[in-house]
């Protein structure tokens, strides 16, 4: 009348150990977060050609990870103002991670970003290039 269960219980004990699970903290998992949405505005930013700013965020990813980014190899063939929208919306989430972590290097090189990008999507080259410090 009934099926029976045939997967585990997702539940826990209340007297497990604790310790049987590998934990994170949070910092640990903001860290990880920032990092991939910065690796990714990086394979955005190498394909736009922005060397400059590439190395910017590649040296930010290594100072997460505690090593060199994986570069972006292949070209996704899109048109520059769509890498422009998603380079914007990636330094965007890498900002609002940046700003939970209190990382302020971060916020800043993910702000100076968002307004290149802001900047190239109205077609203002000059503030395009400026990228952040």
């Amino acid at each position: 009348m009934y099926e029976p269960i045939r997967t585990k219980s997702v539940h826990r004990m209340a007297d497990d150990a604790h310790d049987a699970y590998p934990h994170r903290s949070r910092e640990e998992e903001l860290d990880i977060q920032l990092a991939g949405h910065l690796s990714a505005l990086l394979a955005v930013t190498d394909e736009l050609g922005d060397t400059e700013a590439a190395e910017q965020i590649a040296r930010q990813v290594a100072r997460l990870r505690g090593a060199p980014p994986a570069r972006h190899a292949g070209l996704t063939g899109s048109p520059a103002r769509d890498l422009h929208r998603r380079a914007h919306a990636l330094a965007g989430r890498a900002l609002v991670v940046a700003a939970s972590r209190a990382d302020t290097a971060a916020a800043i090189l993910a702000a100076g970003r968002m307004d290149a990008h802001t900047a190239a999507l109205a077609g203002e080259p000059t503030l395009a290039a400026a990228g952040a410090p």
